[in-house]
């Protein structure tokens, strides 16, 4: 395919952007699947190409997350297979399965999310008792997180961030830093998939890795110096607007009625 330079740059801009909030509070997907829309890639070309490009920028943020301490990888060994398997069988599933009730189930849920962290005093970067044991519980949310981004994929960050946060007691921040780790790895596995089934636009995505580079790195280092002050917010914003976005058919449909 071929795309002129105007149409790199703008790939690539966007690419920063998307990983620049990704880092922070995930929904980079809201940026990077409709530009490159915008400049002509089919659907599922799009699709695998923001997977190539995610993939970059998540881990940026996870490797900066982690070099600041923020990231105890070995404790999440077990959840990162878990969460490739499960995005992979995802991936392939999705070939066969009819995703329609996920466009209204999905955003209840983001819906869900947005209002308990708006409304939850407990979105600080302060750890807290865990409520079920990580070793055990942390890789069946990697697997069942996983394999929803395989099959469908938006509002997969939040849904981590609040697991993480929710369940295992971890600060905002940290569950951050987590959750882009496991986004790596999901990104990873459905992009190989991908790849495999020829849908990958390479110039595309190699235009929007240069913006997701700069912008994985600094977003990350953001998050870390402004915390949950900047965080929580972030994430009730961009949770909204996954989930309007979403239901913006059936809303328009309504109304049109």
């Amino acid at each position: 395919m071929e795309l002129d330079l105007f149409a790199l740059l703008f790939l690539a801009g966007a690419g920063f952007l998307a990983a620049f909030l990704d880092a922070i509070a995930g929904g980079g997907g809201l940026i990077g699947l409709p530009a490159l829309l915008s400049v002509g890639l089919p659907p599922i070309a799009a699709l695998a190409t923001n997977k190539l490009q995610s993939v970059v920028g998540t881990s940026v943020a996870a490797l900066t997350y982690w070099r600041r301490g923020f990231i105890d990888i070995k404790a999440l060994i077990v959840p990162i297979f878990l969460t490739f398997g499960g995005s992979l069988l995802g991936a392939v599933t999705a070939k066969s399965m009819d995703t329609d009730f996920l466009t209204l189930l999905v955003p209840i849920l983001l819906l869900a999310v947005s209002v308990y962290f708006m409304f939850s005093p407990k979105m600080t970067d302060d750890a807290r008792q865990e409520r079920l044991k990580f070793a055990i519980f942390a890789p069946i949310m990697g697997f069942t997180f996983g394999f929803y981004d395989g099959v469908f994929g938006p509002g997969t960050g939040s849904f981590f961030i609040a697991g993480f946060v929710t369940l295992f007691g971890l600060g905002l921040t940290r569950a951050v830093g987590n959750t882009k780790v496991l986004n790596a790895v999901s990104n990873l596995a459905a992009l190989l998939f991908f790849i495999y089934g020829g849908d990958v636009v390479w110039v595309a995505g190699g235009a929007m890795i240069v913006g997701q580079v700069a912008g994985g790195y600094l977003g990350a280092r953001t998050g870390m110096k402004f915390g949950a002050s900047l965080i929580k917010p972030l994430i009730v914003i961009i949770s909204m607007t996954m989930a309007i976005r979403l239901l913006w058919p059936q809303i328009t449909a309504v109304l049109a009625g």
